[in-house]
């Protein structure tokens, strides 16, 4: 293992060490069971001791996340409908580093079977868990396994939905060719968002147009962020497969529409919480590839699986609500290829 995963596992371990002390005097998180641990958000059809038992973790409550989780529990669904011993629960670690170092100390005391852990910081907390215990993890919606630390671990696989940053702003310019100033929205805590801003940067340089950058971790300061692209001036707006982003979409899309600013974004539920287009992957089909492959490791074993698996991609969504606001005419984008076409939801 690295030495970053090393450092991360030390804190980690302090950190579980404090919380274990913590629930003693009180009861953490969100909600919680009757031993002071994280209660599941949700979970399966209960099943023999000696059925599979898995563990499903969301770094935190939002579409994108809980589109993933719903298509994870279905395909377990329709494979424990077919004879398989299968129960399952779903946590959500809501955003909160202690609450998932505590969920992965639980599900590891529970002998889960694998756990499926939902983001980069799920999974680097759930690899941390498991260490040593002899507990697959199969993550899902990482889209740098390298940067998150996740490469060469021999308990660790799982699915990445790594995004066609160029192509993006590839449609940003074809739909503007004569763009000058573009905003670059994205979170500093977010591993997701590295590698993407970077390639924007470059993408964007390399074409001679200028960025301007806000960053937030909480959704009130995404809120704050957005206003200030929108004071900088700037055409168009670029996030990339950003879980705290996303968490904000719907309280900011509707001041950008009004500003004529589109918000190109990583993932398609982006743009059903508003965001005008993005070309990514599907969540449903990754929720769904991921449990296939957990499935695979709970029969087989992890021995010889990659460290990740690419998931397809190359589908364009677009709000055509949030394109009427903005007056765009996306049919250019038939000639990029395939376009999906969805309105503004809250769910």
């Amino acid at each position: 293992m690295k030495n970053n995963m090393k450092k991360f596992l030390a804190a980690a371990l302090s950190l579980t060490v404090l919380l274990s002390l913590a629930a003693c005097g009180e009861k953490t998180g969100g909600g919680s069971g009757s031993s002071g641990q994280p209660a599941p958000a949700g979970s399966g059809s209960a099943t023999e001791d000696t059925g599979f038992k898995v563990a499903i973790v969301k770094q935190m409550d939002h579409p994108s996340l809980d589109e993933i989780a719903a298509a994870v529990a279905a395909r377990l669904d329709e494979i424990a409908a077919g004879g398989e011993a299968i129960e399952y629960e779903i946590y959500s670690g809501q955003g909160d580093e202690s609450v998932l170092t505590q969920i992965g100390a639980q599900v590891v005391a529970d002998e889960v079977s694998v756990i499926i852990p939902i983001a980069s910081t799920a999974a680097q907390l759930m690899a941390v868990a498991a260490e040593g215990t002899g507990i697959p993890v199969v993550y899902a919606a990482v889209s740098d396994p390298e940067q998150a630390d996740l490469l060469g671990i021999d308990y660790v696989t799982g699915t990445c939905d790594a995004l066609n940053t160029p192509f993006i702003l590839d449609m940003m310019l074809a739909q503007n060719p004569d763009i000058e100033r573009v905003g670059l929205l994205y979170s500093l805590s977010e591993p997701n968002s590295y590698k993407p801003i970077a390639d924007a940067k470059a993408y964007l340089e390399e074409k001679g147009i200028r960025y301007e950058e806000a960053t937030a971790n909480t959704p009130d300061e995404v809120i704050s962020a957005a206003r200030s692209l929108n004071t900088m001036g700037v055409e168009a707006i670029f996030t990339p497969t950003d879980n705290i982003i996303m968490s904000a979409e719907l309280a900011i899309y509707e001041d950008l529409m009004i500003s004529g600013i589109p918000h190109y974004t990583g993932a398609d539920s982006f743009v059903r919480n508003g965001a005008f287009a993005t070309c990514g992957v599907n969540y449903t089909q990754l929720g769904t590839e991921t449990a296939d492959l957990a499935y695979d490791v709970l029969l087989n074993g992890i021995a010889g699986k990659e460290d990740y698996y690419l998931s397809d991609g190359g589908i364009i969504t677009v709000n055509t609500e949030t394109a009427a606001g903005l007056g765009i005419d996306y049919a250019l984008f038939q000639d990029m290829g395939q376009v999906v076409e969805v309105i503004t939801t809250v769910d």
